[in-house]
């Protein structure tokens, strides 16, 4: 009888998981057997603002006392914003967040990179920014949330309202899903390269991964037909554009069951002198229930600032 031929192990590198229909490298996941679980809702609403004010330029953070000192008054700016003489002003007030305090951590702005807690926008940055706030010619210069497509490609910025999120989570995949206009991301975590380039989105294509216990999620192939910022808390932000070479990377790091530090960081040379980075904590609220948004639902807002505009233009 012949001796037994042994074949060899085939390396563990080699080897291959078939998960839903698709052949994924097993090596894809030694690295992360057991990455936290991110699962649940979350909630990242706050009055820090979005770049830091001309008061508090030259401090990063302020100490608890002053974030005391400075939430009344950061409330009081939050209600007036809204509330001017001769303003139509914002959403009814029973839409608004009532709630919503500065970051804990006396963070003065929500951008940490620069180190000046300023957007580096290059001048055309900045004009394309005015066309898009003055632009009431065309639907085409208005929001893509105010037009009720999407708040992508940066739906995780803080706004006035509806600021939470849901995530699922599986070996292969994370599901991103953002309360205003539903949002929905699904975040593959199987090694698959990017969508081909010419392949473009208002949410970009997104591709995910474990470093360690952080989540970090890296989208490209953007329409560049949008603004980086919807919400009027984005301030100077609110309206600078973004092309369709732009990069994003996103970091959720679980720093303790209830607290997820999200950071996102913007690359896009068109506009931007040079990358720069928001960071703020995002919390676990197992009580909040995310409703429908019915964006377009007896909504007459374009309609009325545009027939508004015309009227306007016929009394010059």
């Amino acid at each position: 009888m012949p001796d037994q031929v042994s074949l060899p192990r085939a390396p563990r590198i080699a080897k291959a998981l078939l998960i839903a229909g698709t052949l994924i490298p097993a090596a894809v996941f030694a690295a992360d057997r057991n990455p936290p679980n991110l699962e649940g809702i979350w909630t990242g609403g706050t009055l820090t603002p979005m770049e830091r004010p001309a008061p508090l330029r030259d401090k990063a953070f302020i100490t608890p006392e002053e974030v005391a000192a400075q939430q009344a008054k950061a409330s009081e700016r939050f209600w007036a914003a809204g509330h001017q003489p001769h303003d139509v002003g914002r959403d009814n007030d029973a839409f608004i967040d009532d709630d919503l305090v500065l970051l804990r951590s006396g963070q003065t702005s929500l951008i940490v990179r620069p180190a000046t807690g300023i957007a580096p926008l290059r001048p055309e940055a900045e004009q394309r920014r005015q066309i898009h706030l003055n632009g009431v010619d065309s639907y085409e210069t208005m929001s893509q949330w105010d037009r009720c497509i999407t708040r992508a490609p940066t739906e995780i910025f803080p706004v006035v309202y509806n600021n939470a999120y849901q995530i699922v989570q599986t070996p292969t995949h994370i599901v991103l899903s953002a309360e205003m206009i539903h949002d929905t991301r699904i975040i593959p975590l199987d090694g698959r390269p990017h969508a081909d380039s010419r392949i473009k989105t208002w949410a970009g294509d997104s591709r995910g991964r474990w470093e360690g216990s952080t989540l970090v999620v890296e989208t490209r192939n953007f329409n560049g037909l949008g603004w980086i910022a919807t919400g009027q808390t984005a301030g100077r932000v609110r309206g600078a554009p973004y092309s369709e070479d732009m990069r994003i990377t996103e970091r959720f790091t679980l720093t303790d069951p209830k607290t997820l530090q999200y950071e996102i960081t913007i690359d896009d040379p068109k506009y931007y002198t040079e990358p720069w980075t928001i960071s703020f904590p995002l919390h676990r609220d197992d009580s909040y229930v995310m409703y429908e948004y019915a964006c377009h639902e007896g909504n007459h807002a374009i309609e009325l600032i545009l027939r508004g505009a015309r009227v306007q233009e016929q009394k010059k």
